[in-house]
């Protein structure tokens, strides 16, 4: 029988883990699936060694806070894997976790294979060559990611983005807010501060307090929150009513993808939602806090001036990008304010998110199964 690891470290990549066991379920119904799995993972058919929340960590400093555990876990699950000696192990994104792991086993005699690119256009371009010791095979979401391994010798696919293979190209607007119990013929802005307690507790008082100088200027106007889990839906509840108990709120339990596809604008922290958001052609406003230390080690280590992925998929501007002193209320106000008496800009935004949604859009766990098929073989 063959067995398959498969690692996914946060919740933006269960779902990308999930849609390739389903493909390679198709074509090995007898296949074993084991590793660090979330719920659609583990849903999809694989068994779960270790938890996926046990990864779960944002920035710098939080990540160097929790290493040793970490450490632990990457430790006992590799002696696991060195024991049952899976034919592939598949590390989805988490390089700097899975990079060591996908190293330890190749040397042992197992099959690797990276899906999720690391952001090597972004900062630390040279773990090209720590990624071709560790990996067989580098599976690539974006197109333009597979020249810098093409130039090295690093056997790569691009796979395309499962997301774009879910969203529609023309998300149906009026039935997401009919879903959601959301008016239908009022302007609402979406709020996405991010789906870890940390992001929230630092993205979320920004975004109540663009939410406010919004409001004072446009009473008649709508927010809706997206939340990831119930304790950052307390907690931004909580915030909520502290800063904005006065403004049409409404919180919602998850549902994202709807609150986007609902919302005319948005306030996003940078991330997938990001990506997200542009497929579901929506103009948005990104923003992102650290700690101060985090920041620093950011600062010292990026290559790009642009940081969202709609801004780097497009190669110029197509979202304003607010990072640590400059995300303030008012800039976020502003924008959104700028944009909503923009229709023409909002059209054409809207139709070049189209074109990256279609360049995306390759049946992305089919080909990503395809491909694993072949380092199998």
């Amino acid at each position: 029988m063959t067995t398959i690891a498969i690692t996914a470290g946060e919740v933006s990549r269960d779902y990308i883990a999930a849609d390739l066991v389903t493909a390679l379920k198709k074509r090995m119904p007898d296949a074993r699936f084991i590793g660090i799995a979330g719920p659609r993972m583990t849903a999809a058919g694989c068994e779960a060694v270790h938890p996926q929340e046990e990864l779960a960590v944002m920035g710098f400093t939080e990540v160097l806070r929790h290493l040793p555990r970490i450490l632990r876990i990457r430790r006992s699950f590799g002696d696991y894997l060195s024991r049952v000696r899976p034919d592939v192990m598949i590390g989805v994104d988490a390089p700097s976790f899975n990079l060591a792991l996908e190293a330890r086993l190749k040397q042992n005699g197992v099959k690797t294979i990276h899906y999720v690119s690391p952001a090597l256009w972004a900062w630390r371009p040279g773990r090209v060559h720590q990624i071709k010791k560790a990996v067989n095979r580098v599976l690539t979401l974006f197109p333009f990611e597979t020249e810098i391994y093409e130039r090295h010798g690093v056997a790569v696919s691009f796979v395309g983005h499962p997301l774009a293979d879910e969203i529609d190209i023309a998300p149906d607007r009026a039935q997401a807010r009919a879903t959601l119990g959301l008016p239908a013929d009022k302007t609402i802005i979406g709020v996405l501060p991010g789906s870890r307690r940390k992001e929230v507790e630092k993205i979320g008082p920004l975004f109540c307090d663009a939410a406010r100088l919004l409001h004072k200027n446009h009473p008649d106007w709508t927010f809706a929150a997206a939340m990831a889990t119930a304790a950052t839906k307390t907690m931004f509840e909580n915030m909520a009513r502290r800063r904005i108990a006065d403004i049409p709120l409404r919180v919602i339990d998850g549902r994202a993808r709807e609150v986007m596809t609902a919302s005319d604008f948005l306030m996003v922290a940078s991330g997938t939602a990001t990506l997200e958001a542009l497929l579901c052609k929506r103009p948005m406003v990104v923003a992102y806090k650290m700690t101060a230390l985090s920041a620093w080690f950011a600062r010292r280590m990026l290559i790009t001036d642009r940081y969202s992925l709609p801004n780097h998929l497009a190669g110029h501007d197509v979202a304003l990008e607010l990072y640590q002193d400059k995300a303030r209320p008012r800039f976020v106000a502003d924008e959104i304010e700028r944009l909503h008496d923009a229709p023409e800009e909002v059209a054409e935004l809207q139709s070049e998110f189209a074109e990256i949604h279609h360049r995306l859009r390759r049946n992305a766990g089919e080909r990503a199964a395809d491909a694993v098929m072949e380092v199998l073989a």
